[in-house]
């Protein structure tokens, strides 16, 4: 079996793959931390793994989109699976549940808490619970704004009096970590430089496990934080389109989420009115993966 030759030109980024056979159907869509490592693994020693032996015997080109992060590649390969689930995929969707954050400033009872269905005024969607709540662990850490309450038990009041966090730190945590989730350069960076004193501080203390903690929930709050617009909040519906020599790259965004991926050879003037339609803020991400889809080999 030879790795078709466009997989050799797949960059060493974030982003989602898919497989066609030679009658152009999608056999598997898969998701990658870097692109040209994962889909090149695919024709490495795959003995132990008969499934994959019969599908990538069957595999004639690779396709791909670049995402800006990890956890964009993983909501784009959500979505895509969620609308259609090809024959080698398991399941549709995966299993990483969707989640929310809600931010509470009141004086009453102030904090962050995840949510499975959006409220007003909420933050994400997320992708993985799990990791939702640990990036929420790790900001309670550094801004404890739970502390600054009015409604607090003793053992809570105990522990702020213990750090030195009073009611009139409210407005200021709940400044910062509002500026956290909504991705805020310097608030997330300054927020990530903050979990990692405490990290080494623990590690420099023999605290080990302490300081595997605080570090899972720095790669939380990177994963939650890491730009990604491939599902909103907004129930927004549009059409994205990128052209780059020949091909035409089209995305369909349904309710805020990207879930259709189509590319085909088109001339400039047939793809001008796709492009006119594009909103600004999409057109460097469809063209940049149009220019990668002539790299992979063209269109459908």
């Amino acid at each position: 079996m030879s790795m078709p030759a466009g997989a050799r030109r797949l960059p060493y980024t974030p982003g989602v793959y898919r497989f066609r056979d030679g009658a152009g159907r999608i056999l598997y869509i898969g998701r990658a931390t870097q692109l040209r490592s994962r889909v090149g693994s695919y024709w490495s020693d795959l003995r132990d793994r008969p499934r994959l032996r019969r599908m990538v015997a069957q595999v004639t080109a690779v396709e791909a989109v670049v995402c800006d992060s990890v956890h964009e590649a993983a909501w784009l390969e959500h979505n895509l699976l969620t609308r259609r689930k090809p024959r080698w995929n398991r399941t549709r969707g995966g299993q990483e549940s969707t989640v929310h954050i809600g931010l509470d400033a009141g004086p009453a009872a102030p904090g962050l808490r995840v949510t499975h269905l959006p409220t007003p005024g909420c933050y994400g969607p997320y992708l993985g619970g799990g990791r939702t709540r640990l990036a929420v662990s790790g900001l309670h850490r550094i801004r404890p704004l739970a502390y600054t309450g009015s409604r607090l038990t003793g053992a809570e009041r105990d522990l702020a009096a213990k750090r030195g966090v009073t009611a009139g730190d409210r407005e200021t945590f709940a400044a910062s970590v509002a500026a956290v989730l909504d991705r805020d350069a310097a608030s997330v960076a300054e927020a990530c430089a903050d979990l990692e004193a405490l990290r080494d501080r623990a590690a420099e203390g023999l605290q080990f496990e302490l300081a595997a903690q605080i570090h899972e929930e720095l790669q939380a709050l990177e994963w939650i934080t890491s730009p990604q617009r491939v599902s909103a909040l907004e129930p927004a519906d549009l059409r994205v389109a990128g052209w780059a020599d020949g091909v035409l790259v089209l995305f369909t965004v349904r309710a805020g989420r990207l879930d259709e991926w189509t590319q085909r050879p088109s001339t400039a003037g047939r793809a001008a009115r796709y492009l006119e339609a594009t909103p600004a803020e999409w057109r460097e991400f469809a063209t940049r993966n149009a220019e990668l889809a002539v790299t992979l080999g063209g269109g459908e």
